[in-house]
């Protein structure tokens, strides 16, 4: 019995050991191994981009190959037009067929305003008929008073002064016809145009559509990996290729909150990737999250303050990834180094040998 004691109590001791030799080998590395710097595990990503097709249809070409470097504009990909450029054909040919309805419109404007100014024409003929003969109804009157002229005379003009009234009447109407007519002919002119509007605007949306069949690259970047495959149809908005912007590359990594409250956007970091570690790449905090991790929401001692840690975000000048853009490749892991104090010169295996 003493001896299973014994023994057990070996197997105690042993355990305690090797927790406090990992207990202080976790504070070491947690503590970044030097005062006044802390680091943390991260790996090397990029912003990412999904060229999609904003329309369904079928993948015609694809011009680029994975690995390929693409500038912004660059064509990378086509899709099927047929039907497309079909619709396209379809509205050009109801937009000049909705002009030609212009034309004929404005042709029929241009007649009844001639009719209009016909009929203005018969009416001032009329007046003046009028006004001959009444002035001589009047003369036949006063010489019938002179007994000068018979009664028949008088009886002639009389009619004569009312027929010319009714051409009057007539004209007249002849003329307010003239103008209703010119008045709907300018309003199917007015519609015409309207309905010329319209094709242009469905001429200039398939000719939108048919533009966006050419997938463009939004940024300069690096083709990642094609989605699709030439004869292949994809959905609305679904994915041919993806593109990376090696223009914004950075490390996500965490630090404790003692180190978090000291860091600035802008402070400096040092990255070491296990690919190259002999190669320090400078680099500039972009982000620091403004809530913990890793903590449980009710914080109510020391050790439990102890574990929350901060997301800080590393990014990588845009001119120095320009320098090496061959070189870079996001995915990679390594360490990101930042120092809590400002002032604290950077120690020898940290110092970059690379102009940012």
């Amino acid at each position: 019995m003493n001896a299973a004691l014994r023994k057990y109590s070996t197997w105690i001791v042993l355990a305690a050991v090797v927790a406090a030799v990992a207990f202080l080998a976790l504070r070491a590395r947690g503590s970044g191994d030097e005062p006044g710097l802390v680091s943390g595990n991260g790996r090397l990503e990029a912003t990412e981009i999904d060229v999609a097709a904003k329309m369904a249809g079928r993948v015609e070409r694809i011009s680029v190959a994975e690995g390929d470097f693409v500038r912004a504009g660059q064509p990378l990909a086509t899709m099927q037009t047929s039907s497309l450029q079909a619709q396209h054909d379809e509205a050009k040919a109801r937009l000049a067929q909705a002009e030609s309805t212009v034309a004929s419109a404005r042709a029929q404007v241009a007649v009844r305003e001639a009719d209009r100014r016909a009929a203005e024409a018969q009416v001032a003929q009329r007046e003046s008929e009028l006004d001959a003969a009444t002035r001589r109804r009047e003369r036949s009157a006063s010489l019938q008073a002179e007994g000068a002229s018979s009664a028949q005379e008088v009886d002639d003009d009389n009619a004569r002064v009312r027929g010319v009234q009714a051409a009057l009447v007539a004209a007249r109407a002849q003329v307010a016809a003239a103008e209703a007519a010119a008045s709907a002919a300018r309003t199917q002119v007015d519609g015409a145009l309207a309905t010329v509007e319209a094709a242009r605007a469905t001429v200039a949306r398939i000719r939108s559509e048919l533009d966006d069949t050419v997938l463009v690259a939004p940024r300069a970047g690096r083709v990642q990996f094609l989605v699709a495959q030439p004869g292949e149809v994809v959905g609305a908005g679904g994915k041919v290729l993806n593109l990376v912007d090696l223009a914004d590359v950075y490390m996500t990594f965490f630090v404790p909150e003692a180190a978090a409250g000291r860091l600035a956007l802008g402070s400096e970091v040092r990255l070491l990737l296990d690919a190259a570690p002999g190669v320090v790449i400078p680099a500039q905090v972009s982000f620091v999250a403004s809530t913990a991790q890793f903590t449980p929401k009710t914080v109510e001692t020391a050790s439990e303050r102890q574990k929350m840690m901060f997301r800080v975000k590393a990014r990588i000048a845009p001119e120095l990834l320009q320098r090496y853009r061959d070189q870079v490749k996001t995915g990679l892991p390594g360490v990101a180094w930042v120092r809590t104090d400002p002032a604290q010169p950077w120690p020898e295996r940290l110092a970059t040998k690379v102009k940012p």
